[in-house]
């Protein structure tokens, strides 16, 4: 998709409805998600020390001034790799209405290059195991299954 509609752009405080009523537009988001309004002090506290880390940056896809993606980049300094850095892709969600149109990809395209950009040699995502057609999307980006993830909620 080469969409000169749609640009990528921080987010800022003004986009959180829109950004978790699209992590909670999906059945495992639905059960983890809360759109009380007004919003929890939960997602403000989140978004301020997201946006005071600049190893960290929130990104909106934005169409005629509505959010229409969103995802979440880390950018991690690590020994392993002879001290490489690595790009941590999260929370990407697409507007129902802009499913299968290449938006998402073109989101993926674009945090690929900014950790390009920030000099990572390794882009790494995780990936809910109930969430196949995601795993075969992020296959077709060249992404490979090679590690299993662990997670304990604490």
């Amino acid at each position: 998709m080469n969409d000169a509609s749609v640009k990528m752009r921080p987010a800022d405080e003004s986009d959180l409805p829109a950004i978790i009523a699209s992590l909670a537009d999906d059945p495992l988001g639905a059960t983890r998600e809360d759109l009380s309004d007004p919003l929890s002090a939960s997602y403000q506290s989140a978004f301020a020390a997201i946006a005071e880390d600049p190893n960290q940056f929130l990104a909106v896809a934005e169409r005629d001034g509505a959010v229409v993606g969103t995802l979440q980049l880390s950018h991690m300094p690590g020994l392993a790799r002879r001290g490489a850095w690595r790009g941590q892709i999260e929370a990407v969600r697409v507007a129902a209405a802009s499913r299968g149109s290449g938006l998402g990809r073109m989101m993926f395209e674009w945090a690929i290059a900014e950790c390009r950009k920030k000099g990572c040699t390794l882009v790494q995502l995780t990936s809910d195991n109930a969430r196949p057609d995601a795993h075969r999307f992020y296959e077709s980006l060249g992404f490979v299954g090679s590690h299993t993830g662990f997670k304990l909620s604490v």
